[in-house]
């Protein structure tokens, strides 16, 4: 809603809409020098896209959908989004829970009595990854048989011999196993392959040209090839998963701007109940269902990655700003949730609303004492501080170095991501604080 009154001067409202206009200038300013950036340097080729209530507001290409052709992609660009799919995949089950053809709480053994454990685990056990089922993915021989067509009995029994790693509601831990058995129960409610299914209760009503379940990719169709980078190179990736083993959990192809329309329909509840669109929002353990979430400078994210056959995907929604944002890659030379974050601290640069935390002003030499390698049992990887002036700088082993503030003495935190670091340098150890998770790391001789 507009806060002006029709009684201001028009003098007020022009010089209120030039600073908007302003504002939005400098944002997009921004975005085009930061994705300029990521293809000067070979970190990322694919396509970005930025809704606003419901509107595109920003849409950009960079890098080659076809290498040896010299073509470029544009915004109608198909790229492979992997796990992204599982959004999608929740939002048929729960239009079909909103139909009364099941619950949340029915029983796997209603349709596949047979997988380890069916008489336990529920459709939300499989929607939350709290089934137990072993990830297929991580299968030792899936390269035998990731690029053939697979059947649906013959997947089954992979899930039969592979088992289980723990009870269901023990805890939740990522698996693809669980939404390739949603999608064949939905297959088996609306007696209709997924294909189908995602075209008549997605792809239809949401009018999108440039999404669907996929094939195998044809660049004359303008579908992006993957690629990764060495040797100072982006080199082809020749294989291809056959689509019909990642089934709802990572077979759904599509462009950045349509992952956004989907996105923008979901969460503003014209896809499902709002009691449905509320459960998916649920989150457990980090995670909802067919959905994730973390904290960008106090504001709620949720959202999913996804990666598959050097595809590298992100589609997320921001609640409070109303707000969806999408980024497809078929290239990408750098992390994944770091670019995302870089990304989202370029276009709220200018969001004087969000929280600013207030920091303290240190001088180069007090930042000598917490200089060093830390490392502890319950956190995998090794934390190194470094300083460069006045600033201290966190890098964990095998990822990008990221910018420290100070908000009080011997506390210094990641405020994109809400990680602290609480330092007691008398016994020369360091909390870590991530993800809602503390670890306590000791600081290396």
């Amino acid at each position: 809603k507009y806060l002006f009154m029709i009684k201001k001067t028009l003098f007020v409202t022009v010089c209120l809409c030039s600073i908007f206009t302003f504002a939005q200038t400098s944002t997009k300013t921004n975005l085009d020098n930061l994705f300029k950036t990521f293809e000067k340097e070979n970190k990322a080729m694919g396509a970005v896209s930025i809704f606003k209530n419901g509107t595109e507001i920003y849409q950009k290409e960079i890098g080659f959908a076809n290498i040896k052709t010299k073509k470029r992609g544009n915004k109608f660009t198909k790229y492979r989004i992997g796990s992204i799919s599982k959004t999608f995949t929740a939002t048929i089950i729960l239009q079909q829970i909103d139909e009364g053809k099941l619950t949340l709480n029915t029983l796997v053994t209603a349709y596949f009595p047979k997988l380890p454990n069916a008489n336990k685990i529920t459709i939300e056990d499989l929607l939350r990854h709290e089934s137990g089922l072993v990830n297929v993915t991580n299968d030792t021989n899936i390269r035998s048989w990731i690029t053939k067509h697979q059947t649906r009995k013959q997947m089954i029994n992979r899930f039969i011999k592979n088992g289980t790693e723990f009870e269901p509601k023990e805890k939740s831990k990522y698996s693809n196993t669980n939404f390739i058995i949603l999608s064949y129960i939905s297959e088996i409610i609306d007696k209709n392959s997924f294909n189908k299914i995602l075209e008549d209760r997605i792809i239809k009503p949401l009018h999108l040209k440039r999404t669907e379940f996929g094939n195998p990719i044809k660049p004359t169709n303008n579908e992006a090839l993957p690629y990764y980078f060495e040797n100072n190179q982006w080199n082809l990736i020749d294989m291809q998963t056959n689509m019909s083993a990642p089934m709802g959990a990572g077979a759904i192809v599509s462009t950045s701007s349509e992952l956004n329309v989907f996105y923008s329909n979901l969460f503003s509840g014209k896809l499902t109940s709002d009691a449905s669109l509320k459960k998916l929002m649920t989150i457990k353990n980090g995670i909802g269902l067919g959905i994730m979430q973390f904290e960008f400078k106090d504001l709620k994210v949720f959202g999913h990655d996804g990666g598959i056959d050097g595809f590298q995907s992100y589609a997320l929604y921001i609640p409070e700003k109303n707000t969806t944002m999408a980024f497809t890659c078929n290239g990408l030379n750098a992390m994944m949730m770091p670019t995302v974050i870089s990304i989202l601290e370029t276009y709220f640069k200018n969001d004087t609303s969000l929280k600013k935390t207030p920091t303290l002003q240190l001088k180069s030499e007090e930042l000598d004492v917490y200089l060093g390698v830390y490392s502890g049992k319950t956190f995998p990887a090794k934390i190194t501080f470094t300083k460069k002036g006045t600033t201290l700088f966190a890098q964990a082993t095998g990822q990008p170095i990221f910018e420290l503030i100070s908000p009080k003495k011997n506390l210094f935190i990641y405020d994109s991501m809400g990680i602290h670091f609480d330092f007691n340098l008398q016994n020369k150890t360091m909390e870590l604080t991530f993800g809602g998770k503390k670890h306590l790391l000791e600081k290396e001789e």
